[in-house]
């Protein structure tokens, strides 16, 4: 048996909530071969619950309570504004302590989630990003005092059947990881927007330039994972002296750029500090 699979055989999960990210996160966990039965969702919207027992062949309820009930683990998939209230509306709920709580609710911190449930409840907070509808998300988790090392294992093996996952040590490191991975697909796809534009501005034919960018992206990512040294090695291997790449590395630095992404994720970690306080 597969770990991811061995890790979260045995738990029954739950998505409150039925967007996007759970949808990703359900088609990981069946790709993972996690058995279908296994899995259940809620959401007010009946297209969305429709929609996920057609295609992923799993149990939709309308009511968040029944969902609780029937699993082991609950993964909090709402709106960042919507997460105590819905916490709030089960609080009449029996049981409520049993289940492993995981947030993916962002900027919604574990005292805001631990204060509407009981206490002693385990609860792991997660930032993935959108690359988890590829399965090739970045994601960190952190928990609670009450979270075991086991609930921390099931959590990584959650995401991991989207991509990759880090544990983090501390809570307050999870507004790094929005300004960087959280927020970070948005700063590529500037860059690669920028990038089209440049190739048609010297030539290329529009949809020539959007093909070899995105691959370019595409391949560099992969390089930098398989080849596993750091980034300023690879730049050095091909950036020979007086030649293209080097003169338009000089005009990039020139121009700002690695001051403007170090600014960048600073701003987004300060935003996630800020919404935080408020949440």
């Amino acid at each position: 048996m597969p770990e991811k699979q061995s890790k979260l055989a045995e738990h029954r999960i739950g998505f409150v909530g039925a967007g996007a990210m759970a949808e990703a996160l359900v088609g990981g966990l069946l790709a993972a071969g996690v058995s279908a039965s296994h899995i259940r969702v809620a959401d007010p919207a009946a297209a969305r619950r429709e929609r996920l027992e057609e295609i992923c062949g799993v149990v939709a309820h309308a009511d968040n309570a029944a969902l609780v009930a029937a699993s082991d683990i609950v993964v909090i998939a709402v709106k960042p504004s919507l997460a105590a209230q819905v916490l709030a509306d089960l609080a009449g709920e029996p049981d409520r302590a049993r289940p492993l709580w995981i947030s993916i609710a962002a900027g919604v911190r574990i005292e805001t989630l631990a204060a509407a449930l009981p206490e002693g409840a385990r609860i792991v907070r997660a930032m993935p990003n959108t690359p988890a509808l590829v399965r090739s998300a970045a994601t960190a988790v952190c928990g609670n005092a009450c979270a075991t090392p086991e609930d921390l294992d099931a959590a990584r093996a959650l995401f991991e059947s989207v991509g990759v996952c880090w544990l983090a040590p501390a809570e307050p490191l999870l507004d790094a990881v929005t300004g960087l991975s959280g927020s970070g697909p948005a700063y590529v796809f500037v860059f690669l927007e920028a990038l089209v534009e440049a190739g048609v501005r010297v030539g290329l034919p529009e949809a020539a330039a959007q093909t070899l960018a995105l691959h370019t992206l595409l391949g560099a990512a992969r390089l930098a994972i398989e080849d596993g040294r750091p980034p300023a090695q690879l730049r050095h291997q091909v950036s020979s002296p007086g030649g293209t790449t080097i003169a338009g590395l000089e005009r990039l630095e020139a121009g700002g750029l690695r001051a403007a992404v170090h600014e960048a994720v600073a701003a987004a970690t300060r935003r996630s500090r800020e919404l935080g306080e408020t949440s």
